[in-house]
């Protein structure tokens, strides 16, 4: 009776360990949300990117034509000016995932002409990992400090690290693009996920325990 009391502990622990590990996973984010990657439609990225809590470990997804579009990582300056020469990465099979390593501002174009003066340039913010105090909004030097990569796209150079203030409040994540240009409302549907997040694993835990002990 006690070796199988012993089995029944031991296989609720791994089932409790892997409800967790489901739960804390990272969010996949595509840029533009259902439109994608275009010029056409009006699609506003700015407020898209705003309405968005990215942090290290995300994904941002890419997907679009590649007959018509590509995405190119530049610096602040060549982002506001639309000039793709001295990229950082440039991505064109069409669906391009860039995955964040670490904080601060990353900044995305379409170098088909006209497309990035049209709009199609996307600037990611990305705050500090979740199990730390927020950081104050890096200054948009934080990428470029970086010099770009040979090959791979990824930066050689010591991560420039946020100056670390007071904690803020930041929304959570909401895959919906928002047509408006001012700061979103915190989705509900989210907000049901974290909880759920939250209480499955001590719902399951709770239920488990109860069960051992009869």
């Amino acid at each position: 009776m006690g070796l199988a009391k012993t089995a029944m502990v031991f296989f609720f622990i791994i089932n409790v360990v892997c409800v967790l590990s489901m739960a804390m996973g990272n969010v996949v984010y595509k840029v533009g949300g259902a439109a994608g990657w275009t010029n056409i439609g009006n699609v506003d990225f700015k407020s898209w990117a705003a309405s968005k809590n990215f942090h290290v470990g995300d994904t941002i997804l890419f997907e679009y034509n590649k007959e018509f579009h590509n995405v190119v990582r530049v610096t602040h300056k060549n982002f506001n000016a639309c000039n793709s020469t001295a990229p950082y990465e440039t991505f064109a099979t069409g669906a391009d995932s860039f995955t964040i390593k670490k904080p601060g501002h990353f900044y995305f174009i379409c170098s088909v002409p006209g497309h990035c003066e049209g709009g199609q340039k996307v600037d990611i913010r990305v705050s500090a990992a979740s199990n730390s105090a927020p950081a104050s909004a890096p200054s948009p030097t934080d990428s470029e400090a970086v010099p770009p990569s040979h090959g791979h796209g990824h930066p050689s150079s010591s991560p420039v690290l946020p100056k670390f203030q007071s904690p803020t409040v930041s929304p959570s994540p909401v895959e919906a693009p928002v047509p408006s240009a001012h700061a979103p409302h915190r989705n509900a549907g989210v907000s049901l996920y974290s909880s759920w997040k939250l209480w499955v694993p001590v719902a399951v835990l709770s239920f488990g325990l109860s069960a051992i002990a009869f």
